[in-house]
């Protein structure tokens, strides 16, 4: 179930915040897949939703469209853009590109706790992988990867790497439901021993197999959800 922002009412006097809100909601919903594609979006209903006014969530919207993760047609049709063999291509390949670099440059600066922290998300990853948690397994996925990559402290990477998530992440949700995520290889755990092994080139192999495996699935389902 989605959540409501737990935001007073008189929070709609400090509009900058409010809009940063509700933006960064609806940003999580999509790239953790609680936005899938085919399902369209109601500015009236999301505003209900989160109990503010249809100006933040229009503002959200508009920014959201702007890095590709929504296609505003009219006001009453908003929806994810379809996918196209052109489009994965492009994603899977930027993918590819930046984040075995983000995750080889965080590495010298994972220390114990945050060491501690992977780990604690990917038991937590086993978990939803076994119960077949979707959302779990979602929301676990991203956060394991932007812990590792907010380590190097390069906040524009890891702000484009955060648009490629926007735009697959409706799309994963789709497949891993219908997939399901008990016979997913886990690649994390590759990862974490590269990470106690200090051993760079094998940390952005793990990533890169990872991204693969992943946006494999998207492949095989043909790209618009069939």
């Amino acid at each position: 179930m989605s959540e409501v922002l737990d935001l007073p009412v008189e929070a709609e006097a400090h509009e900058p915040l409010l809009h940063a809100h509700v933006y960064e909601e609806l940003r999580r919903r999509m790239i953790t897949g609680k936005v899938v594609p085919g399902v369209g979006l109601s500015t009236r209903g999301l505003a209900a939703e989160l109990g503010v006014s249809q100006m933040p969530v229009r503002d959200a919207l508009s920014r959201l469209a702007a890095e590709g993760a929504v296609r505003i047609r009219s006001k009453r049709k908003i929806e994810v853009p379809p996918m196209s063999e052109e489009r994965f291509a492009d994603l899977l390949e930027c993918r590819l590109l930046l984040e075995p670099r983000a995750a080889e440059l965080a590495l010298p600066h994972i220390d114990a706790a945050r060491l501690r922290q992977l780990r604690e998300i990917d038991s937590a990853l086993d978990r939803a992988m076994e119960s077949g948690d979707v959302i779990g397994y979602m929301e676990g996925n991203f956060a394991f990867h932007f812990t590792l990559y907010r380590a190097n402290g390069r906040t524009t990477q890891n702000a484009l790497i955060e648009t490629l998530w926007l735009q697959f992440g409706p799309y994963m949700r789709v497949v891993y439901g219908r997939y399901g995520t008990a016979n997913l290889i886990d690649q994390h755990h590759r990862a974490l021993e590269a990470i106690m092994a200090r051993d760079a080139e094998a940390l952005k192999d793990a990533i890169a197999s990872d991204i693969a495996d992943g946006m494999g699935l998207i492949g095989m389902r043909r790209w618009a959800g069939e």
